[in-house]
């Protein structure tokens, strides 16, 4: 089980930190004893085996030992972004049946209303004071010091295949789908990346993504896996990043592209340079400029590029010392997964010839809660299988097109799909449409991106209405109340028509080839 990794940890280093937290530390030892308390308060609420236990707070111990406790409890946490807006946490809780929401006071007073959307949530455990609530519940609502039981584990039969845990991303139409992780999935995982990375007990990771994202949780079981600490930050500024790092003396830190993109403009102090064995990067292709820079101010830094999907946790890696070679490679299979590039047909490409990644292994999740159909297009059996084998076994289809060179290595190509891949996220145009569409004055509108410098893919939406009816600030000021920052458009266009293909279809590509400067030349102009 997934939790078992802090259970081994406090046995082998009670005393050694497991959690920094400001300036707070929780040993090994005492993280087993709070997950013990959590699961068995969970139990005493009436959490039942593989129910959804919903965590909706920013990163802080309590953050940690909720996730960890319901799955010793037996049930499956829900690890909700906490920049998210009440109506995306809703549709969360609601999608998964969540019987028990954890978060602090201020959050659920912002939840408001639409707690009462969620008919299966059946309690609400608070933080701090419940009795900061700007108004009551139509649920039960306890205290996290009074939720906590002894700290004793229950007594579970459970097995790695059981669930794990429901992380929501974004599909290519629609609101977020939520991927089943096993206990299975996420060890493996941890596993794979603690190897290749060569994490030690000694490392110190800093924690600055989303516990939402795998690839931000995963810096909490690669950790685990091997009992190195972790630092909980929820940064405001790039610079807050190296200080920490600086503070901290953190030997690993994963972040994205954006985020890189800024940290390698700014100037590292010798103590930070110093102490930092590794940087990985995953989330989207990482700029070979910003590598380059990167590997200019931290020279005894190993560089991990890296790519994954929610679907599998994580795919594949560029070592260190094929960084400054083909530092454009998404690498090769991590260790434990088998990566191939295929035709529609499952064949397999040749050399440098386009195709779809599949990735199959013990890190393919269990599919999509609740959603067969979708499930069955993204899960798939794995290509080349012997034709007599009754139950073939499934791998992810992941949608993105890739090429394989002559040694081995991948290279992204791009997306089969309408997702935009923004600031490390993978956003839906439909749920910005939605959103628009509440707009009284909107008759029609698309989403799609457009190259940006920074964040990957901007948005950009073009709408079909009055002009003297609306105004592209009209627009974005909705969308601040009912987006997430990162979903929010970049760009905003008002025609009186949108652009048509010849069967009368939008085509958000063709549009995304005529936008595709939009973010450049605004870059340029400033």
């Amino acid at each position: 089980m997934l939790h078992h990794l802090i259970l081994e940890s406090a046995q082998l280093a009670p005393g050694a930190p497991a959690l920094l937290f400001k300036q707070d530390t929780l040993s090994y030892d005492a993280l087993r004893d709070t997950v013990a308390q959590v699961a068995a308060g969970l139990r005493a609420l009436g959490v039942a085996r593989d129910e959804r236990v919903a965590v909706y707070l920013p990163k802080q111990f309590e953050t940690v030992t909720a996730m960890f406790g319901s799955m010793a409890a037996g049930g499956v946490f829900v690890p909700v972004n906490p920049i998210l807006k009440p109506e995306q946490v809703a549709h969360i809780l609601r999608d998964c049946a969540t019987r028990v929401l954890v978060t602090s006071g201020d959050r659920a007073s912002l939840l408001g209303e639409v707690l009462g959307e969620c008919p299966d949530l059946a309690h609400l455990v608070i933080t701090g004071d419940p009795a900061e609530l700007s108004s009551k519940p139509a649920m039960p609502v306890i205290g996290w010091a009074d939720m906590l039981g002894a700290p004793e584990f229950p007594d579970l039969r459970r097995i790695d295949a059981d669930m794990a845990a429901i992380l929501y991303t974004s599909g290519s139409t629609g609101r977020p789908k939520g991927v089943v992780l096993s206990h299975r999935n996420m060890l493996a995982g941890a596993q794979s990346v603690a190897g290749y990375l060569g994490n030690r007990a000694q490392d110190r990771l800093l924690a600055v993504l989303p516990f939402s994202f795998d690839y931000g949780l995963s810096q909490l079981t690669t950790a685990f896996s091997v009992g190195a600490s972790v630092v909980l930050m929820d940064y405001l500024f790039p610079r807050d990043v190296i200080r920490a790092v600086e503070r901290y003396r953190i030997t690993g830190l994963a972040a994205v592209p954006p985020l890189w993109n800024q940290l390698a403009a700014l100037a590292w102090p010798d103590e930070a340079v110093g102490c930092l064995r590794y940087i990985t990067n995953s989330g989207g292709a990482m700029p070979v400029p910003t590598t380059r820079a990167l590997r200019a101010v931290l020279p005894n830094t190993a560089v991990y590029l890296m790519y994954g999907l929610t679907e599998a946790f994580r795919s594949t890696y560029l070592p260190p010392d094929q960084v400054d070679v083909r530092p454009d490679s998404m690498g090769k299979a991590i260790p434990n997964a088998e990566i191939m590039v295929v035709r529609p047909d499952g064949s397999a490409c040749d050399t440098d010839e386009p195709g779809e990644l599949v990735h199959r292994g013990a890190l393919v999740s269990l599919g999509y809660w609740g959603d067969r159909e979708k499930t069955d297009i993204r899960f798939k059996p794995a290509p080349g299988q012997p034709a007599g084998l009754p139950n073939p076994e499934l791998a992810v289809w992941s949608g993105d097109q890739v090429r394989r060179d002559a040694e081995g290595y991948l290279y992204f190509i791009g997306r089969n799909d309408e997702m935009i891949k923004t600031s490390g996220y993978r956003v839906s145009p439909g749920e910005i449409e939605e959103v628009v569409h509440q707009m009284a004055e909107v008759r029609q509108v698309v989403a799609f991106g457009a190259p940006h410098p920074q964040i990957g893919y901007g948005i950009v939406v073009l709408i079909q209405a009055d002009p003297d009816q609306i105004d592209a600030d009209a627009i974005l000021a909705h969308c601040r109340l009912h987006l997430p920052l990162f979903m929010l458009p970049g760009h905003v266009e008002i025609a009186a028509e949108l652009p048509r293909n010849p069967n009368g279809k939008i085509d958000r590509k063709a549009l995304s080839t005529r936008f595709a400067h939009v973010f450049t030349e605004a870059d340029a102009s400033t």
